[in-house]
Parts: C-alpha cells; sequence; structure tokens
C-alpha cells in the first residue's frame, strides 16, 4: 500500500480524536468547566466593594447558623462550622451562579441525623461517598434524573422537614432534656414533660424569636434609598440594613453576653452550648472504619448502616442546591449550567471530607441574604470562608455561652419560611390529582425519610405511567367517525385505543368506517404496529375501512417500513373523509411515493 494512503487513512481514523482533544481543550470548554475565567478578567472596584459587604453579611448569618444546624444534625458544634467553609472556596472557582453559598443547612442537617446516629465519622464518611456519587453525577451527565422528583414530593419532603426540624427545636427553646429525636416519641415526650419547662430557657428562646422576627420584618419593609437623600438619612439607612441582615449574629451574641452576665453572678438560667473545639480543624483522610469499644467497625458495615442515606443523602443535596441556583438565576436574569453545579457541590463534600465537614448544600437563607447584599460575583464567598475560619481559630471559646434556646430560636425563624401554606391551595385549584404523591411524601417523611421520598417518587411515577397508558382521546361523530390522541401514541396506551376503537367502530351495528387522526403522535414503537395491522385487518373482515390523518415523517417511515396490509393515508382530514364516504376526488395515499408531500419524501428517502 502506499504511503500516502497510509498517512491518509492515519489522518482519517485520527481526526476524530484530534477535533475532540481540541474541543474538549478549547477555551470554551476550559471556561465552561472553569467559570471563574468568565468573570475575573472584567473583575472591579466596584464588584469587590460589593462582594466585600455581601461576604460579611453572609458570614455574619452562616456562623450563628452553622451552629445551630450542627445541633440538628446531632453533632458537636464545631462541625458545623468545619462545614461552612469550604464550598465557599470550592463555588468560588466552579460555580456558575453569583448568589448560591453552599454550607449546612436544615434539610441536609436533618438528614445527617437521620443516617449517620450522632456519630461524627458516620457523617464525615456521608460527606466523602456523596461528594464521589455526586461528582459521577455531573461528570456522566445524570442531572437530568432529578426531573424524576416532581414539585409535589419535593414540596412535601421540604414542608414535613420544617415541621421535624420545627418541632425538634421546642425541646431546647423549652430548656427541657433527654427527649428522643425519632418524631412520634419526640412528640409525645415532649408534651409528658411540658411542666419540667426551664423559664430562664423558655422566655430567652421567645424573646429571641420575637427580635428575629422584629429585624425580619423591617428588613423586609425599608424603603429604597436614593443618591439624592441627604447623607444622614443614608448612613443610617445603612446602619438599619447591616443590623437586620446580621440579625442572626446579633441575636445569638445577646444571648450569649446575657448568659456570660448570669455567670459572673453565680447563677446560670440556661442550658449552654458548652465546649466547643478550639482551632482549625486537621486536614485527614475520612474514617473508613471506627474503633469502639465493641471492637472495629469496618468500611463495608459503615456503608452498610447508612443503608439508603447514600441515596437520599446526594439526591437530596443536588435537588436543593441546583434548585436554589435556579430560582436565583431566574429572578436575577441570568444563567447556569446544572451539571456543573453537580460537580462543584460533589467536589464541595469530597474535598470537605477532608476537614471532618458533613454533607452540605445549596443554603437559600443565605443565598438570599447574598443576593440582597447585591453580591456580583461568587469572589463574595471567600470574605465568608475566611470569616468562618476566623472564628474557628478566635472566638470559639465565646461560643461556650451560647443559650441552646437561642440557637432554636435561629433555626425556628429559619425553617418557618419553608413551610409552604400556599401549596395545597394551589394543587387544589390547578391539579387536584398531584395532592396525592403531595400528601404521601409529607405524611410517610415523619416515619421514614427515604421511605417518604420513594413512596411520593413512586405515587408521581404511576401517575406519570397511567397517563402514557391512558391518553385522552378526541372524538368527533359525524358521517366519518374521527378519533384523535391527544398525546403521544406508545406501547402501553395501544390496548385502551384499540378497545376505544373497536367500542367505537366495529362493535356497533352497522360498523363504521374510522379516521384516525395522528397530528399528536411524534413517534411510535413496534407494539403499536402490530396492535395498528390487527385493526387493519378487523375493519377489512366487518368490510369497513380504518385510514390514518397527519402522521408526522417519523411515523409515516415506521408504517410504510412495516408494509401494513390495507394502510391508506391522506394528507388531509377532509380527503379521507370523502374517499371513506366513497366521493369522487380524493384518492389514498396507499404506499406510493406520490401520496407524500414533496418534503417527507425528501426525509424518507435520506
Amino acid at each position: 500500500m502506499p504511503s500516502s494512503v497510509t498517512a491518509l487513512g492515519q489522518a482519517r481514523s485520527s481526526g476524530p480524536r484530534m477535533a475532540c482533544s481540541a474541543c474538549c481543550c478549547s477555551p470554551t470548554a476550559v471556561q465552561r468547566r472553569l467559570p471563574i475565567l468568565a468573570w475575573l478578567p472584567s473583575y472591579s472596584l466596584q464588584w469587590l466593594k460589593m462582594d466585600f459587604i455581601a461576604g460579611l453579611s453572609v458570614g455574619l448569618t452562616a456562623i450563628p447558623q452553622a451552629l445551630a444546624y450542627a445541633e440538628v444534625a446531632g453533632l458537636p458544634p464545631q462541625y458545623g462550622l468545619y462545614s461552612a467553609f469550604v464550598g465557599c472556596f470550592v463555588y468560588f472557582f466552579l460555580g456558575t451562579s453569583r448568589d448560591v453559598t453552599l454550607g449546612p443547612t436544615a434539610i441536609m442537617s436533618l438528614l445527617v441525623s437521620f443516617y449517620t446516629f450522632h456519630e461524627p465519622a458516620y457523617a464525615v464518611l456521608l460527606a466523602f461517598l456523596s461528594g464521589c456519587i455526586q461528582l459521577a453525577m455531573g461528570v456522566l451527565h445524570l442531572g437530568f434524573l432529578l426531573d424524576f422528583i416532581s414539585c409535589p414530593v419535593i414540596k412535601g419532603f421540604t414542608s414535613a422537614a420544617t415541621v421535624t426540624i420545627g418541632f425538634g427545636q421546642i425541646k431546647n427553646l423549652l430548656g427541657l432534656q433527654n427527649i428522643p429525636r425519632q418524631f412520634f416519641l419526640q412528640v409525645y415526650h415532649t408534651f409528658l414533660r411540658i411542666a419540667e419547662t426551664r423559664v430562664g430557657d423558655a422566655i430567652l428562646g421567645l424573646v429571641c424569636m420575637l427580635l428575629l422576627l422584629v429585624l425580619k420584618l423591617m428588613r423586609d419593609h425599608m424603603p429604597p434609598v436614593h443618591p439624592e437623600m441627604p447623607l444622614g438619612v443614608r448612613l443610617s439607612h445603612g446602619l438599619v440594613w447591616s443590623a437586620t441582615t446580621a440579625r442572626n449574629a446579633l441575636v445569638v451574641s445577646f444571648a450569649a453576653l446575657v448568659a456570660y452576665s448570669f455567670e459572673v453572678t453565680g447563677y446560670q438560667p440556661f442550658i449552654l452550648t458548652g465546649e466547643t473545639a478550639e482551632g482549625l480543624p486537621p486536614v485527614r483522610t475520612p474514617p473508613f472504619s471506627v474503633t469502639t469499644a465493641n471492637g472495629t467497625i469496618s468500611f463495608t458495615e459503615m456503608v452498610q448502616d447508612m443503608g439508603a442515606g447514600l441515596a437520599v443523602v446526594p439526591l437530596m443535596g443536588l435537588l436543593e442546591s441546583v434548585a436554589v441556583a435556579k430560582a436565583f438565576a431566574s429572578q436575577n436574569n441570568y444563567r447556569i449550567d446544572a451539571n456543573q453545579e453537580l460537580l462543584a457541590i460533589g467536589l464541595t463534600n469530597v474535598l470537605g471530607s477532608f476537614v471532618s465537614a458533613y454533607p452540605v448544600t445549596g443554603s437559600f437563607g443565605r443565598t438570599a441574604v447574598n443576593s440582597q447584599s447585591g453580591v456580583c460575583t461568587p469572589a463574595g464567598g471567600l470574605v465568608t470562608g475566611v470569616l468562618v475560619l476566623l472564628s474557628l481559630d478566635y472566638l470559639t471559646s465565646l461560643f461556650y455561652y451560647i443559650p441552646k434556646s437561642a440557637l432554636a430560636a435561629v433555626i425556628i425563624m429559619a425553617v418557618a419560611p419553608l413551610f409552604d401554606t400556599k401549596i395545597f391551595r394551589t394543587l387544589w385549584r390547578v391539579k387536584r390529582l398531584d395532592l396525592l404523591p403531595l400528601c404521601v411524601t409529607f405524611l410517610l417523611c415523619f416515619w421514614e425519610v427515604q421511605y417518604g421520598i420513594l413512596a411520593g417518587a413512586l405515587v408521581s411515577l404511576l401517575m406519570l405511567l397511567h397517563s402514557a397508558a391512558r391518553p385522552e382521546t378526541k372524538v368527533s361523530e359525524g358521517p366519518v367517525l374521527v378519533l384523535q390522541p391527544a398525546s403521544g401514541l406508545s406501547f402501553p396506551a395501544m390496548e385502551a385505543l384499540r378497545e376505544e376503537i373497536l367500542s367505537r367502530a366495529l362493535e356497533v351495528s352497522p360498523p363504521r368506517c374510522l379516521v384516525l387522526e395522528c397530528t399528536h403522535v411524534c413517534s411510535i414503537d413496534y407494539t403499536v404496529v402490530l396492535g395498528l395491522g390487527e385493526l387493519l385487518q378487523d375493519f377489512q373482515k366487518q368490510g369497513v375501512a380504518l385510514a390514518f390523518v397527519g402522521l408526522q415523517v417519523p411515523v409515516l417511515r415506521v408504517l410504510l417500513s412495516a408494509d401494513l396490509k390495507g394502510f391508506q393515508y391522506f394528507s388531509t382530514l377532509e380527503e379521507a373523509e370523502k374517499h371513506l364516504r366513497q366521493e369522487p376526488g380524493a384518492q389514498p395515499c396507499n404506499i406510493r411515493e406520490d401520496a407524500v408531500p414533496d418534503h417527507k419524501v425528501a426525509l424518507l428517502e435520506a
């Protein structure tokens, strides 16, 4: 073989690989994987100012929330802070939303408490494994799987989690101790021991909730500031804005100061957070085994113990984060890359596990603070991350005096907006059947979270399959019967369509001709082809005709390839009716090329 031919062959075979490699290494592809490259070259001092203010505001919110969410997760308070800073740095490089902040959230903390038995080693390993699963989904572009969890299921889970988390903090709000964590037992024992309420904790908790509510209402009803306003007015506006934005930090600091004042007098009416491990977390590999008094628990046993949590935690983390990112992208008129978001949250959880973090996701509350603070880029997260690290290094000794009732107030006020009271009324008005997966998920999540989500998803899937197997059909009575499937036609629907046609056209006396209007049918499968062939035979036996109208090119190609006996296709409904009424001027479009419109012939030949 001539060498030139060999070289040409090698060039042709290597061409696709070279093109693929060039595509993967192109500036656009690199920018898609590192979104920081899109905005960093045009970064300005004005952006720096706005990002610094937003990062500081989020940090002052994140620190008290992290301490509080560690309580929800059943872990020592420092683990909330360990989980609050890694996402800030990872999202700086990989995030596609300028608003989103990654860190511990109420719902994720609740899931962690379910599946890790309040053991830090299990929580850290769950973060590592969840991150690996999320990374794999991002690399394989499997984000579409999240679309199979419907909005009613998500709303049902979120509402149940809100009730569970909120009621779970009543014991801390009232100063009750030794209350079980299982929801129904928690409700029973809380009411059983309500007489043991500590007055100090109850008063402080209610005062903190009232202060948080007042500050939130002030923030929501602040008038906009205008440049022409006097300097004093603008300064006072900025001061009030700062105080209301950092309300969590202010209220927790106020409660800690009150507790410290009592400590100095030698009397302490509050249950305090207590000792918090000082300093930054050590960098080490996640625990793949745990040594206990009864021996060593192997990695396999730990995975078996976490069970369904290995599916529920990463999926719900992705759902929450992507939903938050999409909501604020829509609100602020920009687009996000869902698969890139999967990579960002997956890498956050993997790297976080090396500094003893538990699984995190996008926080709606802190993202809202970030957006309202005027953040311009993900660089605001750097300020938040540094603030959390500084608090770990220098402020942990002060966390001792934070009353648990104050943290309970922070959690209750943070999760209260997550309960969507309008969704029930909306679904009742829009589509009442969607209340079924919502209620199933909502009720079963009080028993076990995974059962609630799984049952809700299954109910939604069954509803989807039922609509595919029993599509609605529009029937037009006249000299010729016209039947039009209102949606696609797939193999589960064939039997229902056959029964509909038989009952209306062949099981009446005398039998009637029928036109099947297929405008909405975009594809068919082999089972449908067989069913249509049997119908054509049934019509021929009865001495009447079955005609087809409005076939799209892919459907027409399949039916022509099947070579169905008696198959008649017409371009318009009028032609079909004329032919079936035996009127002149209408010829059936049998399996002839001139019966197919020119543009369809070209597609069929292609």
